[in-house]
């Protein structure tokens, strides 16, 4: 998948979210979706990874322990 169809699908999801919300107004939104990201993210470099902590903190450019803490803020520990 390119770059692009991964911008594609977030611009998509943002559109369907305030078509959903209505009238009603958004707020604290970046920390909402970069939080939803994030989980997902790691989530799925995890499961690619196999569990293996040091690979996935290397596929996404941190440092594991950087890894572990945001694994264990998302409950994915």
């Amino acid at each position: 998948m390119s770059k692009e169809k991964i911008q594609a699908a977030v611009t998509t999801s943002m559109k369907n979210y305030f078509d959903a919300l209505g009238e009603q107004k958004p707020s604290d939104l970046y920390s909402m979706v970069i939080h939803i990201a994030e989980e997902s993210l790691l989530g799925s470099v995890m499961q690619y990874a196999k569990s293996n902590q040091s690979l996935a903190a290397k596929m996404l450019g941190i440092n594991r322990n950087t890894l572990r803490k945001k694994l264990l803020e998302h409950g994915l520990l």
